[in-house]
C-alpha cells in the first residue's frame, strides 16, 4: 500500500533532457495528484530562439515569466480539494537561472527587478528534487525525443545551465532542496531504478541541499 506522501507541493527540476518531466508524471500517477506541467511547447519564441538567440533572448524570458506566473498563481491560489498533492516539473526560479545566461547584463538586471516583484507572493514547493545528469548524457535524451529546435543545443549551453542551476540552489538555504545524480539508472524505463529515486524523494528532508548518488 502506497504511504500518504509527506510533501504537498514537489516540484521536479534539472537540465535540458534530464527527465523531469518523465518523473513529474510517474509520480503524480502513483499518488494521483494533480500535476502542473510546464507549458514549454506552446511559446512561440522557443524554435526562434535556438535559431537566433540574441535576437529573440529577452521576448523569450519575458514569455516564459508571464506563462509561469500566470500558471502558478491560477494552480496553486487555492488548495485542491481532491488532489492536495501536487506534482510540477519546474519552479518558476528557473527563470533566473536561465535568464542569467541568455540575456545581456542590462535586460538580466531589468528582468531581476521584474522577477523580484512577484516572486515573493508565489508558494514555494515543500520539497525540490533536482535532477542531476551528465551533458553526454543529456545530449543523448535530447537526441532521442527529436524536437527538432532543439538539436542545435551546444553541450557549452547545457554545462552553462547545469553551473547556473547549482549555484542557484546553492543561494536557497531556506529551500528543502535534493540533488540526486541518475547517471547511473533509467527510472523511465525500469521499475526498480523509479522505486529507489521515489524511496529517496519520499523521505523526510532538512533544509538546504542534501545529494544523492543512485
Amino acid at each position: 500500500m502506497i504511504k500518504k506522501p509527506i510533501y504537498n507541493f514537489i516540484a521536479v527540476e534539472g537540465n535540458i533532457g534530464s527527465g523531469k518531466t518523465s518523473l513529474s508524471e510517474k509520480i503524480a500517477s502513483v499518488y494521483n495528484a494533480r500535476i502542473m506541467p510546464e507549458q514549454f511547447a506552446e511559446n512561440p519564441f522557443l524554435p526562434k530562439f535556438y535559431s537566433n538567440r540574441d535576437k529573440y533572448a529577452f521576448p523569450l524570458e519575458m514569455s516564459f515569466l508571464a506563462e509561469r506566473y500566470n500558471q502558478v498563481k491560477e494552480e496553486l491560489s487555492t488548495p485542491p480539494l481532491f488532489h492536495p498533492f501536487i506534482v510540477s516539473d519546474y519552479t518558476i526560479s528557473k527563470c533566473l537561472v536561465f535568464a542569467k545566461i541568455n540575456l545581456q547584463s542590462d535586460e538580466f538586471n531589468l528582468y531581476t527587478k521584474l522577477f523580484n516583484i512577484i516572486y515573493p507572493s508565489l508558494p514555494k514547493p515543500d520539497l525540490l528534487v533536482y535532477l542531476y545528469l551528465p551533458v553526454d548524457k543529456l545530449f543523448s535524451n535530447i537526441s532521442k525525443r527529436g524536437r527538432s529546435y532543439e538539436q542545435s543545443i551546444s553541450s557549452r549551453y547545457l554545462q552553462d545551465i547545469q553551473d547556473g542551476y547549482i549555484e542557484f540552489l546553492r543561494q536557497k538555504p531556506d529551500l528543502r532542496v535534493i540533488i540526486i545524480d541518475t547517471s547511473r539508472i533509467d527510472f523511465v524505463n525500469n521499475e526498480n531504478d523509479f522505486a529507489k529515486i521515489l524511496s529517496v524523494i519520499m523521505r523526510p528532508h532538512p533544509l538546504g541541499i542534501s545529494r544523492f548518488l543512485l
